[in-house]
């Protein structure tokens, strides 16, 4: 449910200005839910969902329910926040199912009996002479189907294991490249040790200068 523009309780002392107006008449809010579509089964009965929100409270509340925004399909009154909501009138398959004291101004209604002929688009509307006959409304669309297509996840679920193998097989490659280079750097670095000692032993051996060997005293004087 979509959540209500912030606005105060308390009506001004003084006669509202254009700026006070816009922000009454934006106070009251209706929603249909997160989503505005819904497929319903041939011959079944459908939710059509509807909520309003309002910061200062309402008073003898008007709301509709249109079908392509011209057919009246049901119309309610609500008295206030602690009394149930009325129905003046109602399209014969229309169920009123909603509630102001037991859920949060919910004025939903169920669509029995669906055909073909009832896609299209469903209005819900509110008027709250409260807050100076401000209105609002929301729209949902409804679809109708012979029958529920089932959604083939198969090739989504391939892709999907196609790709994280692949990127497995990257991790591995580059965990495996690295073992080795630093293998390959272990062993060129041992070389180089040996080469030092090596040359070391050849100079002591040869007594060439820098080495190890014994060198004679220098002779006295």
């Amino acid at each position: 449910m979509a959540a209500g523009r912030p606005c105060t309780a308390s009506a001004p002392a003084r006669p509202p200005t254009g700026l006070h107006v816009f922000a009454i008449a934006f106070a009251l809010e209706v929603s249909v839910g997160k989503t505005n579509t819904v497929t319903a089964l041939n011959n079944s009965n459908v939710l059509l969902p509807c909520v309003f929100t309002t910061c200062i409270g309402f008073q003898d509340l008007v709301f509709t329910w249109y079908f392509n925004s011209t057919e009246l399909i049901y119309h309610g009154k609500i008295k206030n926040k602690a009394t149930e909501p009325t129905g003046i009138w109602n399209n014969p398959r229309v169920e009123f199912v909603g509630s102001t004291t037991k859920k949060e101004n919910n004025i939903s209604i169920v669509l029995n009996n669906v055909e073909f002929s009832d896609a299209g688009k469903y209005t819900c509307h509110v008027k709250n002479p409260k807050e100076r006959n401000a209105q609002h409304n929301a729209t949902i669309f409804l679809s109708v189907v012979h029958k529920m297509v089932k959604t083939d996840n198969t090739v989504t679920l391939i892709i999907v294991g196609v790709v994280g193998g692949l990127i497995g097989l990257l991790i591995l490659f580059m965990l495996i490249k690295r073992v080795v280079l630093f293998i390959i750097k272990k062993t060129q670095d041992g070389k180089k040790e040996c080469l030092v000692s090596s040359s070391g032993n050849d100079n002591t051996e040869n007594g060439l200068a820098g080495s190890k060997a014994e060198q004679k005293a220098p002779p006295k004087a």
